[in-house]
């Protein structure tokens, strides 16, 4: 009784002093600490382990780090390290990743009937970077649940298909693998557990199709995918006005599309006569649109990255580096950024003092936002392969690939990312966790909570520009 009571009393002060001291970015930036800290003890455990296995306890860090951003890089073979306990960690890690530790959390607060505070709210609120505080709890219930339904039902169609599909598997490694490619893809996490990746179904095309509608799913933005789950319920006759989509789902959507259909043609166009060269022209479409689809966030492959050519090794890093949607299991700059700053440059060359897009003019503080995450982006992937450079002895390309692919939190690379030095993973690692918080929340931390304005301003003048 006397230890509960301390306890309380302990908590209560600790939630005062943390609420009064720290904004909820930060208070946020804690939590992602404390969870891949977490992940390193539970990954750690000899329990999750194969027999007789080595690793340095800096490439395990790593690993947390790499497993909490559900990026997907790694530093040693995982099939080798951890037996099938441990790949049943990891799919538990990937969830707290990709829907973020405030989701799970307040899924289960939920769940178990709990209040939930103003303050927890605010802080969900950042954590799934919301513009508003109203509705959140909902989208999370509904989100979590039919993230872990659209799991659990692919989880078994993915089952069946290995099962009957003449690759001898049996039942439980059917059921094991299955499972393990629909979390995996819906998560976004791109780690590889046997070695292969999606090699062996380079020509499937009843897999590749369904493995790659799960990514968009996880990248597309929760709340997207709960505005397009309320338009396929919604009636007319119910409701007084038609259904419509709000900005954000409809900006997400365009530029999310625009980017897997002109990617697709990108790579179909580059590798049809090197790559691509001896397969049938339907395979040579799947593989462009599977690529297309995988380099945004998820980091599945069917072929060695050495393979590609050089321009679409960088067309690789271009999708990488945007990433997919805000409020999203993705990292990157985010598709909406890129959307803005091109709605931006084309209203300038237009002329147009507002930008306007599907009847409504984005805010003046969006596009601000926009041009500082993707420029401040831009310069720390710049300055991480400057670094990689003088620290690492590898091409180029490899680095350029290895940094976009940390910072989108995809997970493909050149073979590199064991062979790196310290400086070179402490690098990739920064990148991964930056890429999972986000560039403009990564600015935040180290903006006090309490801050003051002048009460005044300085006089406009002009400068020369270009």
């Amino acid at each position: 009784m006397n230890f509960d009571f301390s306890y309380q009393k302990f908590k209560r002060f600790s939630n005062r002093y943390i609420n009064r001291h720290f904004s909820s970015v930060q208070i946020i930036f804690i939590y992602y600490v404390l969870m891949t800290i977490v992940a390193f003890f539970l990954l750690n455990l000899p329990f999750f382990h194969k027999q007789d296995v080595s690793y340095s306890t800096f490439d395990m860090i790593f690993m947390a780090i790499s497993t909490i951003s559900v990026t997907g890089l790694s530093t040693f073979n995982i099939n080798e390290v951890f037996n099938e306990r441990g790949i049943i960690l990891l799919e538990v890690l990937f969830q707290v990743g990709s829907f973020g530790i405030m989701m799970i959390s307040t899924f289960f607060f939920i769940i178990s009937k709990r209040r939930i505070s103003l303050k927890r709210r605010q802080l969900i609120m950042t954590d799934m970077n919301s513009p508003k505080l109203s509705g959140s709890i909902r989208l999370i219930k509904n989100t979590v649940f039919t993230l872990f339904i659209i799991q659990i039902i692919f989880g078994f169609v993915f089952s069946a298909h290995f099962y009957f599909s003449g690759r001898h598997l049996d039942l439980p490694s059917s059921l094991f693998h299955g499972f393990y490619q629909s979390i995996s893809a819906v998560t976004n996490s791109g780690f590889d557990v046997t070695g292969e990746s999606a090699t062996p179904y380079r020509d499937d095309f009843f897999f590749l199709p369904l493995l790659m509608l799960l990514i968009m799913v996880g990248g597309i933005g929760f709340p997207v995918l709960m505005e397009i789950r309320e338009r396929l319920s919604y009636r007319r006759k119910d409701h007084d006005l038609p259904f419509r989509f709000s900005l954000f789902s409809k900006l997400a959507i365009s530029i999310y599309l625009f980017l897997f259909v002109g990617g697709a043609i990108l790579i179909y166009l580059l590798e049809r006569h090197h790559l691509f060269m001896d397969m049938s022209e339907p395979e040579r479409w799947l593989n462009a649109m599977f690529y297309s689809t995988t380099t945004r966030n998820a980091g599945l492959q069917l072929d060695n990255l050495a393979f590609f050519q050089t321009p679409t090794l960088l067309l690789f890093s271009l999708l990488m580096f945007i990433g997919c949607s805000p409020s999203s299991v993705g990292g990157g700059v985010r598709t909406t950024t890129v959307a803005i700053l091109g709605l931006y440059m084309l209203s300038f060359i237009k002329g147009q003092e507002n930008i306007t897009v599907f009847n409504r003019r984005i805010a003046q503080e969006d596009i601000k936002k926009a041009i500082v995450v993707f420029n401040l982006s831009l310069l720390m992937c710049f300055f991480s392969v400057l670094i990689l450079t003088i620290t690492e002895d590898h091409s180029m390309i490899s680095l350029i690939v290895e940094v976009a692919s940390a910072f989108g939190t995809t997970g493909l690379s050149l073979g590199i990312t064991s062979s790196l030095s310290p400086i070179g993973k402490i690098v990739i690692a920064a990148l991964m966790f930056i890429g999972r918080i986000g560039m403009l929340y990564t600015l935040m931390i180290f903006i006090p909570k309490e801050k003051h304005d002048r009460g005044y301003v300085y006089p406009t003048e002009k400068i020369i520009i270009g």
